[in-house]
């Protein structure tokens, strides 16, 4: 890690294996006394620019570009050639930039992989070639201190289904790096290639990724684990990062692993930490207590039973009540309507079972033919204080709907959070229309703010992941946590919601600017270690009163330092 603003850096790497280094690469950044001892001169033109000059530059380049893809595509490939550029562009613009590189233009990315690959960015661990991996694996980091491994089996892929590359592992690892000063150089980004059922990707001849059917089962789970078992055998204080596993995988391999190794699954804590922190800034404005909700979440897959569960231990850790109790302050629906009894096992995934609800509350309810009760009448009996969107169904909260909720709460909690913008369940401006201006109001992508009557403009947060995963990953890290426990995500998500400004003013959002993620970023992150360290989960001995001037330190900088070179250096 850089000791300072003005790191000096003793390279072994020269010429055209300098330039070609995104790590150690300067470019035109490089000083005539650098130039002359990397053998640079003749390699780069006259003018020595300053990295502010370079930004400008990349920038200028940047907007030459007419579509957000090749915006994205340009600035993947300022990644392969310069970290310290890439990463101080963006960090300039970041609330413009941040939709480019991460979602929503990145679905675009990946949904187009294998079409506009051009150079490999990762590990791709390929189940064919399974009797290797350990060989693999080593190849990518022998000789680097791994603090961050991101991994991901592509079956949930921001939710465009199956899909070959890396691309939302390096996504993740990018942010980590943005958000929370994560060395690069020290993070990992990792495809399970297990195949895929995406049957446009098995006819492709262009596609990438191994073409065969999806592996399930007890083979699945023998890949899973033997990578796992390298990543707690090689990087023993790494954080291993879980994105987009399917639901039939997320939430069970979290439980299997989170007790053995700092685990974190984003879909499944990350998203519920963020609507946590959103609900209790919510609950702030409202006067009222987390416990004391009626929470409808329409969507139970992986995110919206991750919500429900950071919910419910939000409830259980801040209000002092059984998660028995808690549980009963839920309502889930998923495709067959209501999760009640009677639905039968069939229709009811085993992960549910805590918030399945008795028949007998439904009684005076006529079920559809099905036998499954619909949104509209969960709404108009349970009276919501919060409804939650996650089931990527466009415009599913109706005029009705919202009216209904509005009639029985005087500030409604109304968080439509699937992404793309497109299948958000409801419109911020059409929520706060229906609502008469009252709806508090947070979205899963970038919103303009709702006009409201007279003139004023509420400003819909952004429950965005960003905003608190990779906090919550760098206070793992920091404190070299054995594992991150729920506490801990609690404690993380208790700073966040501390920092809304809806808790000055009433009208304002629910959540952080995204344009100061960085600065909140690093406070969920004491946080987090504040926490491991009180309970005992922390690998370091440090008292809590050290925390913040580590985490200061240990966070990397997109700066350039000055090079002295050294045959036994750094070189990769």
């Amino acid at each position: 890690m850089p000791p300072g603003p003005s790191p000096v850096f003793r390279v072994a790497l020269r010429g055209g294996s300098l330039l070609t280094n995104p790590r150690w690469n300067k470019g035109t950044a490089f000083t005539n006394e650098e130039r002359k001892a990397f053998g640079l001169t003749g390699r780069l033109p006259h003018r020595v620019n300053t990295l502010d000059d370079q930004c400008d530059r990349a920038y200028d380049q940047l907007q030459a570009h007419e579509n957000d893809l090749r915006k994205n595509t340009f600035l993947q490939s300022m990644k392969d050639q310069n970290w310290v550029l890439y990463y101080s562009l963006i960090s300039r613009h970041l609330k413009e930039l941040m939709p480019i590189i991460y979602t929503p233009t990145e679905a675009d990315a990946i949904a187009n992989y294998s079409h506009l690959f051009r150079r490999s960015e990762g590990l791709y661990l390929t189940f064919p070639h399974e009797d290797t991996m350990e060989e693999d694996f080593l190849e990518q980091t022998r000789g680097r201190d791994i603090d961050l491994v991101v991994c991901s089996d592509a079956e949930a892929i921001l939710g465009i289904g199956d899909q070959g590359g890396i691309g939302i592992a390096s996504a993740k690892s990018t942010v980590y790096t943005l958000l929370a000063g994560m060395d690069p150089s020290n993070t990992l980004s990792v495809t399970l290639d297990v195949g895929t059922n995406n049957e446009d990707l098995l006819k492709d001849h262009l596609y990438v990724g191994w073409p065969h059917e999806r592996i399930r089962g007890e083979d699945y789970d023998r890949f899973i684990d033997k990578f796992v078992q390298l990543v707690r055998k090689y990087f023993p204080h790494s954080l291993l990062h879980f994105e987009d596993f399917g639901v039939t995988n997320a939430y069970r391999l979290l439980e299997r692993y989170r007790k053995h190794h700092s685990v974190f699954n984003d879909d499944v804590q990350g998203t519920g930490a963020v609507t946590l922190a959103c609900i209790m800034s919510a609950v702030g404005v409202t006067k009222s207590r987390l416990v004391d909700q009626r929470i409808v979440v329409y969507g139970a897959g992986s995110a919206g039973l991750g919500i429900t569960r950071q919910v419910r231990d939000g409830m259980v850790t801040i209000d002092n009540v059984s998660a028995e109790e808690a549980n009963k302050r839920f309502y889930l629906l998923d495709k067959h309507g209501l999760v009640k009894q009677s639905l039968g096992a069939s229709n009811i995934r085993g992960d549910l079972h805590e918030f399945v609800r008795p028949d007998d509350e439904w009684s005076d309810v006529e079920a559809n033919p099905n036998g499954e009760i619909t949104l509209l009448q969960v709404v108009k009996k349970v009276q919501p204080t919060v409804l939650i969107g996650c089931s990527t169904q466009g415009g599913a909260f109706t005029e009705e709907i919202v009216r209904e909720m509005a009639k029985h709460v005087d500030r409604p909690i109304i968080l439509p959070l699937s992404n793309p913008s497109k299948l958000h369940e409801v419109k911020p401006q059409d929520a706060n229309d229906w609502t008469d201006g009252k709806a508090l109001l947070a979205t899963g992508s970038p919103f303009p703010p709702c006009k409201q009557p007279g003139g004023k403009e509420y400003i819909v947060a952004e429950c965005n992941n960003a905003l608190i995963y990779p906090g919550l990953g760098f206070g793992a890290v920091l404190a070299q946590s054995r594992t991150l426990t729920d506490t801990m995500i609690v404690a993380g998500t208790r700073r966040l919601a501390a920092l809304s400004p809806a808790l000055k003013d009433p009208d304002d959002a629910l959540l952080p600017d995204f344009g100061d993620a960085p600065e909140v970023n690093l406070e969920v992150a004491i946080a987090v270690a504040e926490q491991a360290i009180e309970e005992g989960s922390a690998g370091v001995d440090w008292k809590k009163e050290e925390v913040r001037e580590k985490a200061e330190a240990f966070q990397w900088k997109p700066i350039y330092g000055t090079y002295v070179y050294d045959t036994d250096g750094e070189q990769a």
